[in-house]
């Protein structure tokens, strides 16, 4: 039965977020090795791929502040910057999926995604459909985006797979994996499932995640998580670890596997 995963590779995981444009060589290397091994395993299974910018594209838009809008010469600059930064990136990440064996190809928000005020309102999901069909691995990314009303801003990887969701893609699961093993409570401990009803008790517990990032922490991806498990109730969202060698590669065979935090709309 074929089904449709969403992943990210959170810009964490992939970079070291305190320097810049410091690329966490192994690990990226180790993650697309998995991925290769679930597809082998998997022929049937269908991923979307999308990364975060990490150390790369997140401190050029700090410094630029491209999130809350472009307008000036310098600051169109500073956007173009900004791309290219999160393209760097991107190269990196194919490539290494390439390496691996997995026909890895790359979708850039900038060329597909129009913006109103910070939220994405269209996006070109036809292409990543067809490279689907054709047995392609799409790679999707944080990315710098033009707006109608800000002139340009940033988009984040988990915006342009909800937009994708909305677009009419729907996946089973979106697995995030990052450097953390999940949510955290206020004793440190994995929180193992968060719905709506539990949600206002652990929104205290989370705060901003480590390094840069332009486009928030851990509490407003949970958030957004529980919006999206809410418009799609099919969805299931997990996070998880990825600096645990063979995670990944179990989660993309079995995301029903008992680590990490799960967000849905109900309780299991």
């Amino acid at each position: 039965m074929t089904q449709l995963l969403f992943l990210k590779l959170g810009g964490s995981l992939i970079t070291d977020k305190t320097g810049v444009e410091a690329v966490r060589t192994e690990v990226l290397a180790r993650l697309a090795q998995e991925i290769a091994q679930a597809r082998a395993a998997q022929p049937e299974l269908q991923l979307v791929l999308g990364h975060g910018s990490g150390s790369f594209g997140h401190v050029a838009g700090a410094r630029h502040g491209t999130r809350q809008g472009v307008h000036t010469a310098g600051q169109w600059f500073g956007f173009a910057e900004v791309s290219a930064a999160a393209l760097r990136l991107n190269r990196l990440v194919v490539e290494a999926l390439l390496a691996a064996g997995v026909p890895a190809m790359s979708f850039s928000p900038s060329a597909s995604v129009q913006c109103v005020d910070g939220r994405i309102t269209t996006i070109a999901r036809q292409p990543i459909e067809q490279a689907l069909q054709a047995g392609l691995l799409p790679v999707t990314h944080g990315d710098v985006a033009f707006d109608a009303v800000r002139g340009g801003t940033i988009v984040s990887t988990e915006e342009v797979m909800v937009a994708l969701a909305e677009g009419g893609l729907r996946p089973s699961w979106l697995l995030l994996a990052g450097e953390t093993v999940g949510v955290y409570d206020m004793q440190s401990q994995v929180i193992p499932h968060i719905s709506a009803r539990t949600w206002p008790q652990v929104a205290a517990a989370l705060g901003g995640s480590h390094g840069t990032d332009v486009t928030g922490g851990m509490l407003t991806k949970v958030q957004s998580m529980l919006a999206l498990a809410a418009q799609f109730p099919a969805l299931t969202v997990r996070i998880f670890s990825g600096l645990q060698p063979g995670a990944l590669a179990r989660v993309l065979c079995q995301p029903t596997t008992a680590f990490g935090t799960i967000i849905s709309q109900d309780e299991p």
